[in-house]
C-alpha cells in the first residue's frame, strides 16, 4: 500500500528503528465464516501470518444478532490480543489483519480491519495490497462530498460500496470492485455475509480453506494449517464469492487481465511452509537455489544462509554443488522491528544484534553465502565484514533472485528507485562494494524457468515492466511536467 508518487520508505532515514535490508512486508488476512470460535481461529491464522506485518494487528466479529466487535492495536499479535479480549469477541463470523503501512501512516487509525456502520449493518474491511489509483478515486469521492477517516488507500473502497448507484448489495460491491486499479486481495463482510476477492491480475494471494462447516479465506494456507482447516483451492484472480451460512457463491467476475502473481512471494514473503500459486514455496525456492548454483559456482568449503528466508535457496545450492549445507550464521530471534539502541557502538552494530557466526564453521574457510535477494546492499556489506572478523579466508556471495532494480506499486514497500542498488550499479561494482571475492546473481531466465508451471508472474522489481496502470503515479508525473 505504497504512497504515489513514492518519497521513500518510511523510516528510511535510520534513526532508532531496527530494519535490515529487506523489503518490508505487505499485510496478512484472514476470515472465518460459521464457526463458534471464530475469533480465536482468526487470531490463530493472524499468528501465523506475523511475518507479513508487524505494525498492527486488529480483528473484527460480527454475532448472530448483527452486532460487531473489534479489537485493534499497534505491535505484534500476540501483544495485542489475550485470553479476555477473545473472550469478549462474540460472533461465529470474524475478520482479522496484520498489516504493515506501505500506504497511509503508521497510526492506530490506519489499522484493519476497517469497521463502520453501513445503513443498518456493520461493514467491515480488510486489505492486502497497493491501488494505484487511490489518490484519483479519493479526490473524485471528496468531490462529492466523502469525508475520509483515515490515510489508507483501502478507505476509498468502503465509500464507493457506500455511494453505489445500484439497488443491491451485490451489485453495489461488483460497482465499488469495478472501479479498483492495482493489486487487491479483499475480505469484506457485511452483516453475517462475506465477500471475497482477488484483483483480475492475481498480484497477492488469497486461499480458501474448510474447517468443519466454517469457510475460512487467507492470505497462506499456513494460515489454515494452524486452525486445522483443509485447504480448498485459492481464489481465482478476479473472482468474486460470497459467504452466508456455509454456502460459497460465485458472483461476477471482474474484467479479466493477464494474470501477474508477485513472483517475490516466492523468493522472499510467504512463508516457506505455505503453499502459493499452486507451488511450494520450499521447492520453489530450492529450485532457486540449484539454478543458482548451476549459474555460479563456486570453489569453496562449505555453503550457508542468511536466515531465516534464505535456508531453502541455500540447501538447493548445496544440492547440486556438493558442497555441505552448515548452520554457520545465527539469526537472534527476539530481536524486534523496533529495537531501540541509545547508542550505537561501530558501523555494524545492527547486524550483529540481529546475526553471529559460529567462527569455528568459518575460521580459515572459503564460503559459501546465499541470500534471497539485495535491495540496499548496505545489511550485506556488514554481514561480510562479520564474516571477515569471524575469520572467512574468500566470502563467495550468492543471490537467489536478479538484481533488484525498480520499486514495487503492489503492496510491497521497497526503497526508492535511487535507493535500489541494482538499480545503478553494476555487478562488478556490488562486488566491490560488498568486498566479496565473487558475486553472482540469479538470472532472470533462470528463476522463471524454476517456477515456469506455476506463472505468469508479476516481475516489475527486477525488470521494470509494471502490469496494472500506475494512475497515481502517471498523474503526479503528468503534472510535475507542467
Amino acid at each position: 500500500m505504497r504512497r504515489l508518487p513514492t518519497t521513500g520508505a518510511p523510516g528510511a532515514g535510520g534513526g532508532a528503528a531496527f530494519e535490515l535490508d529487506k523489503p518490508r512486508e505487505e499485510c496478512g488476512i484472514v476470515a472465518v465464516s460459521g464457526s463458534d470460535a471464530a475469533a480465536e481461529l482468526a487470531f490463530l491464522s493472524m499468528y501465523a501470518l506475523q511475518h507479513r506485518g508487524q505494525e498492527s494487528a486488529g480483528v473484527v466479529t460480527v454475532d448472530e444478532s448483527g452486532k460487531s466487535r473489534v479489537h485493534k492495536g499497534m505491535g505484534l499479535v500476540a501483544d495485542v490480543f489475550d485470553d479476555d479480549v477473545l473472550g469478549g469477541l462474540e460472533g461465529s463470523l470474524s475478520i482479522g489483519h496484520v498489516r504493515y503501512s506501505t500506504a497511509g501512516g503508521s497510526s492506530l487509525r490506519n489499522a484493519q480491519p476497517l469497521l463502520v456502520q453501513y445503513e443498518d449493518k456493520p461493514l467491515a474491511l480488510a486489505h492486502n495490497g497497493n491501488l494505484t489509483n487511490a489518490n484519483q478515486l479519493k479526490r473524485s469521492l471528496a468531490r462529492d462530498g466523502s469525508i475520509f477517516q483515515t490515510d489508507a488507500d483501502s478507505e476509498v473502497i468502503v465509500h464507493l460500496i457506500a455511494r453505489s448507484r445500484h439497488r443491491d448489495l451485490d451489485g453495489k460491491i461488483d460497482d465499488a470492485f469495478s472501479q479498483l486499479v492495482g493489486a487487491f486481495s479483499l475480505l469484506l463482510c457485511i452483516g453475517d455475509t462475506v465477500y471475497a476477492t482477488r484483483d483480475a491480475r492475481g498480484f497477492r494471494p488469497m486461499v480458501m480453506g474448510r474447517r468443519g462447516e466454517a469457510v475460512v479465506f487467507a492470505s497462506e494456507t499456513c494460515a489454515l494449517d494452524i486452525i486445522g482447516a483443509a485447504y480448498v483451492r485459492d481464489v481465482k484472480p478476479g473472482e468474486v464469492l460470497k459467504v452466508r451460512d456455509g454456502h460459497v457463491e460465485s458472483l461476477r467476475p471482474l474484467p479479466p487481465a493477464e494474470p501477474s502473481a508477485c513472483l517475490f512471494e516466492l523468493v522472499y514473503f510467504a512463508r516457506p511452509d505455505s503453499r502459493v500459486w499452486g507451488c511450494s514455496v520450499d521447492e520453489a525456492r530450492r529450485a532457486f537455489g540449484r539454478q543458482l548454483a548451476r549459474e555460479h559456482p563456486a570453489e569453496a568449503d562449505c555453503v550457508f544462509a542468511v536466515p531465516d528466508s534464505s535456508n531453502s535457496a541455500a540447501l538447493g545450492y548445496s544440492e547440486v554443488s556438493g558442497l555441505p549445507f552448515e548452520l554457520a550464521l545465527i539469526r537472534n530471534h527476539y530481536v524486534g522491528r523496533t529495537f531501540i539502541h541509545p547508542t550505537q557502538t561501530g558501523r555494524d552494530f545492527k547486524v550483529r544484534v540481529k546475526y553471529n557466526p559460529v567462527r569455528e564453521l568459518v575460521d580459515g574457510k572459503r564460503i559459501v553465502v546465499v541470500d534471497d535477494s539485495l535491495v540496499r546492499g548496505t545489511t550485506s556489506s556488514g554481514l561480510v565484514r562479520l564474516l571477515r572478523d569471524s575469520g572467512a579466508r574468500e566470502v563467495h556471495f550468492r543471490v537467489a533472485s536478479p538484481p533488484v532494480r525498480s520499486p514495487c506499486y503492489y503492496g510491497i514497500d521497497m526503497p526508492t528507485k535511487e535507493e535500489l542498488i541494482g538499480s545503478s550499479h553494476t555487478v562488478e561494482e556490488i562486488r566491490q562494494h560488498l568486498q566479496v571475492e565473487s558475486l553472482g546473481y540469479l538470472s532472470m531466465e533462470g528463476m522463471r524457468d524454476a517456477v515456469a508451471d506455476h506463472g505468469p508472474f508479476c516481475d516489475a522489481c527486477w525488470t521494470g515492466n509494471y502490469a496494472a496502470p500506475l494512475v497515481d503515479l502517471d498523474r503526479a508525473q503528468a503534472l510535475q511536467t507542467v
